[in-house]
């Protein structure tokens, strides 16, 4: 689960407001939030959060590590820019 919403609250900013600044619809940013967003899709709702794309994560209760992010750490710190994320997938 990404934690858009609790980061909003506790940056005590709402869900308008970052679909405003992401130049969406408030419906848009809820079903990509609540859906499956892509990598660079998570990268530009981190920037307008001030925020690592990691902490968009939930961890799970004991986790030094946000849950869903250990698996793709290894590669996410291989990856320097998006350049180079997109070159890397089209390898694929």
């Amino acid at each position: 689960m990404i934690r858009v919403k609790e980061i909003l609250k506790e940056k005590g900013r709402t869900q308008i407001e970052l679909a405003e600044k992401l130049k969406m619809s408030p419906v848009g940013l809820s079903k990509l939030i609540n859906g499956n967003p892509t990598l660079e899709t998570m990268q530009k709702i981190a920037d307008a959060l001030d925020v690592e794309v990691k902490d968009l994560f939930s961890s799970k209760a004991g986790d030094s590590e946000p849950f869903g992010f250990v698996q793709y750490q290894n590669v996410i710190h291989k990856i320097s820019s998006m350049d180079e994320l997109k070159n890397l997938i089209d390898k694929q």
